[in-house]
Order: C-alpha cells, then structure tokens, then sequence
C-alpha cells in the first residue's frame, strides 16, 4: 500500500514522503489516525496545495513538544506501593502508574508517551523512564518505587 505522510511517524518518515507499507499498518493505523493519505494522483494534488499548512502545523507540534520536554527536564516522581520487606513488590508498576502520577504533579502526559524500556516495575528502587512527547522529542525522567 503506497501512501503520503501528512506528519512525522518515527521510523518511517517525514511529512510528505511517499512510503511502502503493509496494508493493515497503513489501514488500521496510519489513515484512521490521519498520519497519512492514499498515495493517488488527486490526494497528493491536495497535499501539495495544503503543504504550507500541514508544515506550520508539524511546527506548532514540535514546539508544543519541546515546551512540555522543558517542563519535565529533571522532574521526579515518587510511586507508593505495598511490598515485601525484601522489597518486592505485590504487582508492578506501569506506564498507567507513572502517567497517573505525573498528571497529579500537575505535568500533561498521556501513559502512551511512557516508554518502560525492561516492562513495568517489580521491585522498589529508582528507574529512569522515557516519555516520547514527538518522533523527534523524549525526555527522561526519574521515578522511584518505595514500599507503602
């Protein structure tokens, strides 16, 4: 399936760009989300008369991102949970988990932006976590899991 992209999409391309994909990816993400469009004569005749706008909005976006990155530029956040004495915990701790209490510190972050690079969080101690606010902006933060 043969597409134009009407935004950034990590590891795929930049706005604009023609690209392969396989049909379900293209069908049951990427058009449904408005990533991208139909590949065709009359959409890229559209995208071309539309280029200037779609470029602001990709621009808006990014310093949108790297306004919310400046914000959670060393922020920490601290996770209470029960656990065992030996410091394991009873459940883990997720990407839900993590945006939850972020938001309640008062920072706008959606659990899908948080990236667990080893999966949730079974034991107490101090972690570093990616939030992917853009294809092109993340910004780590530190978030420590203490027993209840």
């Amino acid at each position: 399936m043969e597409l134009i992209l009407l935004e950034k999409v990590k590891n795929l391309g930049n706005l604009g760009d023609k690209v392969k994909v396989k049909p379900g990816y293209g069908r049951n993400y990427l058009l449904p989300t408005g990533k991208a469009a139909r590949a065709n004569a009359e959409n890229i005749a559209a995208f071309e008369a539309r280029r200037a706008e779609y470029e602001a909005k990709a621009k808006d976006q990014l310093a949108g991102a790297e306004a919310r990155a400046a914000k959670l530029d060393g922020v920490e956040v601290t996770i209470e949970v029960n656990a065992s004495p030996e410091g394991k915990l009873f459940g883990s701790v997720s990407t839900r988990d993590i945006a939850e209490a972020l938001t309640a510190q008062g920072y706008d972050v959606d659990k899908a932006e948080v990236i667990q690079s080893e999966g949730p969080f079974r034991n107490t101690g101090e972690f570093d976590v990616i939030v992917n606010l853009h294809a092109d902006v993340q910004q780590t933060v530190k978030v420590k899991v203490v027993g209840a």
